[in-house]
């Protein structure tokens, strides 16, 4: 084995691990929260035309388990209504390796409403891109290594994650004080 595949073979398995699941770490701080309805609808899904096909059931019932596994973990005090469309995808295909490994990504809107006061929080829909997460499989493509269902699991479960990120910019819907106002770039680069 010459050292260039041996370099290539070991950073390969060092990004293996770059992906990580912390579904068992304790849940950040969302105050209040407490998941009520997990509404995601897929009916208007538009597909690229190079990707894998996926239902609308398939894409529906992919997210809500997301969404059910990251956001059940809270146990706050107030009912919350997590909204999710299901805009696009593309499903990365079967191609030629490294060269042409095209990338799993989803595109989203995401909504949240307080239950008991009835009302939406965020004025606007939230638009999220997702892609799947670097690993050794990726940079391969999954599109060898992984099954529809596989690639589908992994991005819900970076939107599920990029939801969260979402929420936690914005701790005043959840009775939490919030987050003080970034300070001003100086262009200059002087403090």
């Amino acid at each position: 084995m010459t050292r260039r595949a041996a370099a290539l073979c070991l950073g390969l398995a060092l990004l293996a691990g770059c992906q990580r699941n912390d579904l068992q770490d304790p849940p950040a701080d969302l105050g209040d929260f407490a998941l009520g309805l997990n509404i995601v609808v897929a009916d208007n899904v538009q597909k690229v035309p190079i990707s894998r096909s996926a239902s609308v059931e398939e894409w529906e019932a992919a997210m809500k388990k997301a969404i059910d596994d990251r956001f059940g973990r809270y146990q706050g005090t107030k009912l919350y209504n997590l909204g999710i469309s299901v805009d696009g995808y593309a499903l990365a295909p079967p191609g030629i390796p490294v060269v042409a490994a095209p990338k799993s990504v989803v595109a989203i809107t995401a909504n949240i409403w307080d239950d008991a006061a009835g009302r939406k929080l965020n004025a606007e829909g939230e638009k999220m891109t997702v892609f799947e997460s670097l690993s050794g499989e990726s940079i391969i493509g999954t599109g060898l290594t992984q099954t529809k269902g596989q690639q589908m699991e992994a991005l819900a479960y970076n939107v599920a994650k990029r939801v969260e990120t979402w929420l936690l910019q914005h701790p005043e819907w959840f009775g939490l004080p919030p987050l003080p106002p970034e300070p001003p770039r100086n262009p200059r680069g002087d403090k």
